[in-house]
């Protein structure tokens, strides 16, 4: 993927990410799971850089599972994330996602603004 087509992926991500995370328990289930996805993911190149098989199966179990978790949250949501066109697709907005939008979404104070606002609804 060109940093032009990441660039235009992170754009289409940070425009619709508000409307997709609205709902109280996928927003607590991103502040989980996301973290759990960068640390094993961090985990995982450790472990392989360390040769240390069982630590990176772990690794990859977590990851998967952070991901998985995060479909469950996808599925309370009233608008839809865009589907996948694809695995490349797939795995380059996953990581995309985890890595930029949702700490970007964190840090810019725009989930603890969805949080109350889904105080409010």
């Amino acid at each position: 993927m060109s940093r032009l087509q990441s660039q235009s992926v992170l754009e289409r991500q940070w425009a619709g990410y508000p409307a997709t995370h609205r709902t109280r328990a996928n927003l607590w289930i991103h502040m989980v799971a996301v973290p759990t996805f960068i640390g094993s993911t961090v985990a995982l190149v450790v472990a392989l850089t360390h040769l240390a098989w069982g630590a990176a199966a772990l690794a990859i179990v977590l990851a998967a599972a952070s991901v998985w978790i995060q479909g469950l949250g996808h599925r309370l949501e009233r608008v839809a994330a865009e589907p996948f066109t694809g695995p490349v697709n797939a795995a380059c907005r996953l990581v995309l996602e985890q890595w930029i939008t949702f700490p970007r979404f964190v840090l810019g104070g725009r989930w603890l603004a969805a949080l109350r606002q889904s105080r409010q609804s």
